[in-house]
């Protein structure tokens, strides 16, 4: 049995796969009535989890409900929140724009719901504003097009980022990266070494590794961009449904300046997602979307545009996606932050533990110390290919899981231990015969007999795959 983390030696995988390659010539509870539930609570919390009991039919013809491990990729609804959009929108009407009893309910709820996400990032309203957007990736591209003023403007951000808190920053400006180390997390001394040596204007980062779960010491990060005069904008994406973030740090220079994120990770999928930033800034820029909204007054060759958060939301407003983040906010809130910590600490380390067990297993990043870890385990196994286990796992025990580099391929590539000119080899390759981890993300509802249920599994998953590898090799070389 051979216990190894990514960075190890993975030749096994790494041929296993590069031959693949070649050969391939390249359901619902009901919930119950909350007027007599006790709260919201992690003990209580499937009873309203839309879709937990629907059954779907797996590759045998049988049908079970899915146990789902995809919660970092985007979260179920929880009924609370259908209901409340539902509710609200009998009431809607059009945003700011209209003249009547609806269109005033509806714009006062979707300003309103601005001053809950100040609070519930710690924001002070006299500094920062809410502008609303579809999702991080839209929001990171807003930030990028409206506060970078040049391509020659440099951004540091580093190698543990996905790639909506990278392109971005590509496509308008000049980017530099911080490297991870060993065990892949960041290095904030290199960050440090990139702000001494370079004029940086923004240090993007992410608050949690939606790859290994590390969670970034973001307000570390502050106060080194502050010291060297640049601003810091957080990717939140994978923070806001697990650990309670803030806006302000123990000192004024560990303030984060910006803060991006989505309500689809955190049980409202409808499209929603906020930017909290300094409103100064904000004001002195936009991003390159125009229309409806963003203007105060238009001549026939003139135009006025309004200040922020108007000028960053061209077009009719997402209301459904304002609602459902706004009570989203609340049920998180009334669960607490620190049981959901607690919870998915649990939850990694009953993974981790029978994960280890298993032969020819790698998990990837610190295995040891999994204190600083968001619930995400990523793993592998040297002698089976990770795309169809991931398949067994869906088709035959309805477990779902993610497969593949996760939106963010350098830093897969870095804890897999390939080169940037060996992943060239797999440009052109079939999802099956690229290189992936399997990814299990927990979410609130999760239990310990999931957990147990996804390690009796997988031992079998992975020799029925095997077998498949088998049977494709076999056909692609008759006389193997």
């Amino acid at each position: 049995m051979e216990k190894r983390t990514g960075k190890k030696s993975l030749l096994m995988l790494i041929i296993l796969t590069m031959s693949l390659c070649l050969i391939s010539a390249c359901g619902q509870t009901p919930a119950p009535d909350p007027g007599e539930a006790d709260g919201y609570t992690l003990d209580n919390i499937r009873n309203y989890v839309v879709g937990i009991d629907e059954e779907m039919e797996l590759d045998n013809g049988s049908k079970k409900a899915v146990t789902n491990f995809d919660n970092a990729a985007t979260t179920p609804a929880l009924q609370p929140v259908t209901d409340e959009v539902n509710e609200k929108l009998q009431k809607y009407g059009s945003i700011g724009r209209g003249y009547s009893q609806k269109s005033n309910y509806s714009t006062e709820l979707y300003n309103d719901t601005r001053d809950k996400v100040l609070e519930f990032v710690g924001a002070d309203p006299a500094n920062y504003t809410v502008f609303y957007v579809n999702n991080t990736t839209d929001g990171l591209n807003k930030l990028a097009t409206a506060l970078v003023e040049d391509k020659s403007d440099v951004i540091l951000t580093t190698r543990i980022e996905h790639h909506s808190n990278d392109l971005p920053w590509r496509e308008n400006a000049t980017v530099i990266y911080a490297e991870v180390d060993d065990q892949g997390r960041v290095m904030y001394d290199e960050i440090e070494k990139q702000l001494q040596n370079n004029d940086v204007k923004y240090v993007s980062v992410t608050a949690a590794s939606n790859v290994t779960g590390y969670v970034t010491d973001v307000h570390r990060v502050a106060k080194l961009a502050h010291k060297y005069g640049a601003k810091i904008i957080v990717d939140g994406a994978q923070i806001v449904a697990h650990r309670k973030f803030s806006m302000l740090g123990k000192t004024e220079d560990e303030n984060i300046d910006f803060f991006v994120f989505s309500a689809h990770k955190m049980y409202s999928p409808y499209g929603g997602g906020a930017v909290v930033g300094l409103s100064d800034v904000l004001m002195e820029h936009m991003p390159k979307f125009y229309g409806g909204g963003t203007i105060n007054i238009v001549g026939d060759d003139w135009v006025e545009y309004a200040e922020a958060p108007k000028s960053y939301e061209a077009g009719s407003p997402n209301y459904p996606g304002v609602v459902g983040l706004g009570k989203a906010i609340d049920i998180l809130e009334e669960i607490g932050f620190d049981n959901i910590e607690a919870h998915e600490k649990v939850l990694n380390q009953k993974l981790v533990d029978g994960l280890l067990k298993m032969d020819n297993i790698i998990v990837y990043g610190d295995y040891e110390d999994l204190s600083d870890r968001v619930g995400v385990i990523t793993f592998n196994f040297s002698d089976a290919n990770s795309s169809l286990v991931a398949e067994e796992l869906s088709q035959h025990y309805g477990i779902a899981t993610r497969r593949g580099a996760f939106c963010a391929n350098p830093y897969v590539w870095r804890l897999y231990g390939l080169t940037d000119e060996q992943v060239h080899n797999f440009a052109e390759c079939s999802d099956v015969n690229t290189p992936g981890m399997i990814r299990v993300s927990f979410g609130i509802y999760n239990t310990e007999e999931e957990v147990d249920y996804l390690l009796k599994v997988l031992p079998d998953a992975v020799k029925r795959a095997k077998k498949t590898n088998e049977k494709n090799w076999n056909m692609a070389n008759p006389e193997y």
